[in-house]
């Protein structure tokens, strides 16, 4: 007697793009966070903070409120992904996106540790391709034509 036996292989459901940004969105959120935080490793770092200095900027007022908006945006991407009308979602993911690769780039502008902030700037670089990825070639779905309809008299 032969039996056969049977493998359930598991069900591989495509996540749906608004899903897919909303990740990509907090990891990056993630990464752009977390690699300022681990920069107080660095040696100096904690001591020019102290003394009132990040990077070649005074910490001031101004500077807390545009590091809070460059966290913020991200974070923000993350619920407008999952909730603006898709014509208006993938414009704003393509935008914001786009728009940071350069305030990423400019992250390893006077880094000491280039291998740390590199590594840092090439995986948010990914994950904002990704982004512009999903964004860009969001499925579309075909409407039938409404029937022409002639004018009539009254």
């Amino acid at each position: 007697m032969m039996s056969t036996s049977q493998t359930a292989t598991l069900d591989d459901q495509p996540a749906p793009v608004r899903a897919r940004l909303a990740a990509a969105w907090t990891s990056f959120m993630f990464l752009y966070a977390y690699v300022d935080i681990l920069n107080f490793f660095t040696p100096g770092v904690v001591d020019d903070i102290l003394d009132g200095k990040v990077f070649e900027f005074d910490l001031s007022q101004t500077f807390s409120t545009a590091a809070l908006a460059l966290v913020a945006i991200p974070a923000l991407m993350i619920v407008l992904s999952m909730t603006l009308p898709a014509r208006a979602d993938r414009i704003t993911n393509l935008v914001v996106a786009s728009l940071y690769v350069p305030v990423t780039v400019f992250n390893l502008a006077g880094a000491s540790w280039l291998y740390f902030y590199g590594l840092g700037v090439v995986l948010e670089l990914a994950l904002l391709a990704l982004i512009v990825r999903y964004a860009w070639t969001w499925p579309r779905t075909t409407t039938a034509p409404r029937p022409h309809r002639p004018a009539t008299a009254l």
